[in-house]
């Protein structure tokens, strides 16, 4: 069986609260857990204390035995300093779709071509 340590939503439309759970990875989001670890509230600010509410032991517990965590869950994981996580780096996330490249060298076509014409 392969555990996952991540978030289970709960709280009103619009206005979300999660716990932080230890469960099969296969049971659904919201579903059946084995354990609950902490919470983590959104709807706080983010210097706030009980933003995220965690059991470091056992979560270090189940750590130990296994268990994955998601990529959120990881980032409370890491500023408690349990886990090491690695930032991501995507740097083509920034640039422009293959649609959007081939107008702006249209237009870069347009413009040379009507510089020349404004030089003659």
């Amino acid at each position: 069986m392969s555990l996952k340590i991540r978030l289970s939503r709960g709280g009103a439309k619009k206005r979300p609260f999660y716990r932080i759970v230890v469960t099969d990875a296969r049971s659904p989001r919201d579903g059946r857990f084995i354990e609950r670890i902490g919470s983590f509230d959104p709807m706080v600010a983010k210097d706030a204390p009980n933003r995220v509410v965690l059991d470091l032991d056992r979560a270090k517990h189940w750590l130990s035995v296994g268990a994955q965590a998601t990529d959120r869950v990881a980032r409370f994981l890491s500023d408690a300093g349990l886990v090491k996580r690695e930032p991501r780096n995507n740097p083509q996330k920034a640039e422009p779709g293959k649609k959007a490249q081939e107008r702006a060298a249209e237009k870069a076509k347009k413009a040379e071509a009507a510089a020349e014409a404004a030089a003659e």
